[in-house]
């Protein structure tokens, strides 16, 4: 479904499910504020090689899917989006969200990362468990002998 991303040296597929709360759950997304919100975290993820591929909210979170290049550290990503957005929809809609939040938070100081991927953890398991492993020097001198190569 998800194709697979080239880097100079690389061949990924990292796709992130990322939530953010804003602080202290307080009720401040409108539908206007979290269409911007999407329009921040799509030009900040652009900027650090990511790819914004889906996003949606409610009056207290928001929920993204993201591809992370394997350059970029997912805390460093975090902390652009949130740093960013904060900044930017506190200038642009202060008269609204000073009625909801005080200080200079917007963001809960936490958050909720979580890889995803076309596998479940099962099937990645079974597939790294059933990998060849090398033969034992006992099995390559047998395999010699039988074959005359001894």
């Amino acid at each position: 479904m998800y194709k697979w991303r080239t880097g100079r040296s690389c061949v990924y597929k990292n796709y992130l499910h990322l939530v953010f709360v804003t602080k202290y759950r307080r009720h401040v997304f409108t539908l206007e504020i979290l269409n911007r919100l999407k329009e921040i975290c799509d030009e900040t993820c652009a900027q650090m090689k990511c790819t914004l591929l889906e996003f949606n909210g409610e009056h207290d979170h928001v929920h993204m899917m993201v591809i992370v290049h394997p350059k970029v550290a997912v805390a460093n990503l975090i902390g652009k989006l949130k740093g960013k957005s904060s900044y930017l929809l506190r200038r642009e809609y202060f008269s609204v969200i000073k009625k909801k939040l005080w200080g200079n938070h917007f963001w809960s100081p936490s958050y909720c990362v979580v890889s995803c991927g076309g596998a479940s953890l099962k099937v990645i398991k079974e597939y790294i468990e059933n990998q060849r492993k090398p033969p034992s020097a006992k099995q390559v001198k047998q395999s010699k002998a039988i074959s005359g190569f001894a």
